[in-house]
C-alpha cells in the first residue's frame, strides 16, 4: 500500500491550484491517498508554514510524505529539498525556512536536493512559477507511491545547512518565563508561545494559581493582567481569560469562548513577546 501524501500551501481554495496538485499526484498513482493539512497559510508566511508542520507531523505514521508549498522565492536559486525526520516522515518543500520547527523540535535525519532532471512533471520545464504542482507534488507522489525511494529524490546534503528562520529562545529565571508568540490558534484566537510547559513549571505555579501575564510588541506593553493557570477552558467562567498548556505542550493564553488575539490586538513575529510571572501567594 502507498504511504499517505499530505499537502500544505498558501494557495487557498478559490481557484484550481490545489486541485491541480491533486491531479498530478493521482496521475502518478491513481490509488494514492492524498490529504490536506491546510491551504490557508497566510500568503508568503513561511514561519506559519513551519509551525503548522510541527503541529501535525508527529501524529502521522512513519513513511507519510508531506508537501509544503509556501514559496515566495519560486523560480529563484533557492533549493527544492526533501528531508526524512527522526520520526520517519518525509517533507518536500522549498529550502526557505519552512523546516525551521521540524529541524529544531523533531530532528531531521537526512536531506536531499530534488533532482529536477528526473523528478519533475513531464512538459513543465518551461514553467517557473508553479513548482508546487510541477516539482513538489510530483516528487511527493512518486515517493509516497513507491515509484522512487528516498535516495532517488536527488543528491544528499547536510541537514545542518538547511535554512532556519530566526527564533527567540524562551527563558526562565525562576520568577518569570519569557518567550515569543509563535502563532495564533486561527479559529479560536488563542495565543501560543514557545515557552515549554516544563520550563513554566520551574516557577512552582500550581493549577488554580494566578499568573501575571505581560505581552509586548517591541517596546510597547499591549497587555498586562493576572490570569488563572487552568487545566482547560472549562476551569474558568465564559469570557474569562486563562493560561494553559496547549496541544504542543507549550504555554498559551486564551479567553473561554472568546478570541484573546482579537480582543487585545495580539500579533505574532519576532517583536511579540509574552512573559509569565509567578505571583506571591
Amino acid at each position: 500500500m502507498s504511504a499517505a501524501l499530505v499537502l500544505q500551501s498558501d494557495f487557498g481554495m478559490a481557484d484550481g491550484a490545489v486541485s491541480a496538485m491533486y491531479g498530478v499526484a493521482l496521475g502518478v498513482s491513481p490509488s494514492l491517498r492524498v490529504f490536506d493539512l491546510t491551504h490557508e497559510i497566510p500568503v508568503y508566511d513561511i514561519w506559519e508554514a513551519s509551525y503548522r508542520l510541527i503541529q501535525t507531523l508527529a501524529y502521522w505514521p512513519a513513511g507519510t510524505v508531506f508537501v509544503s508549498v509556501v514559496d515566495p522565492g519560486v523560480g529563484s536559486d533557492r533549493l527544492s529539498v526533501a528531508v526524512r525526520t527522526s520520526g520517519g516522515q518525509y517533507v518536500i518543500t522549498p529550502d526557505n525556512g519552512t523546516l525551521t520547527h521540524t529541524k529544531r523540535m523533531m530532528g531531521i535525519e537526512e536531506a536531499r536536493v530534488i533532482d529536477e532532471s528526473v523528478n519533475r512533471l513531464a512538459g513543465s520545464s518551461a514553467s517557473y512559477t508553479f513548482h508546487g504542482r510541477d516539482v513538489f507534488a510530483y516528487t511527493g507522489a512518486r515517493l509516497a507511491s513507491g515509484v522512487i525511494d528516498f535516495v532517488q529524490v536527488g543528491p544528499a546534503i547536510d541537514p545542518e545547512g538547511l535554512i532556519e528562520l530566526p527564533v527567540m529562545e524562551s527563558t526562565c529565571d525562576g520568577e518569570s518565563a519569557t518567550g515569543s508568540i509563535d502563532v495564533l490558534d486561527v479559529r479560536f484566537g488563542s495565543v501560543w508561545t514557545n515557552i515549554p510547559r516544563t520550563q513554566f513549571e520551574q516557577l512552582g505555579v500550581a493549577y488554580g494559581d494566578r499568573v501575571e501575564v505581560c505581552i509586548s510588541d517591541g517596546t510597547r506593553t499591549v497587555y498586562r493582567n493576572l490570569l488563572t493557570y487552568a487545566h482547560s477552558f472549562a476551569d474558568v467562567y465564559v469570557g474569562e481569560p486563562l493560561v494553559y498548556a496547549n496541544s504542543l505542550d507549550c504555554m498559551a493564553v486564551a479567553i473561554n469562548q472568546g478570541s484573546f488575539a482579537k480582543a487585545y490586538g495580539i500579533g505574532t513575529g519576532a517583536g511579540w513577546k509574552l512573559s509569565l510571572t509567578k505571583v506571591a501567594r
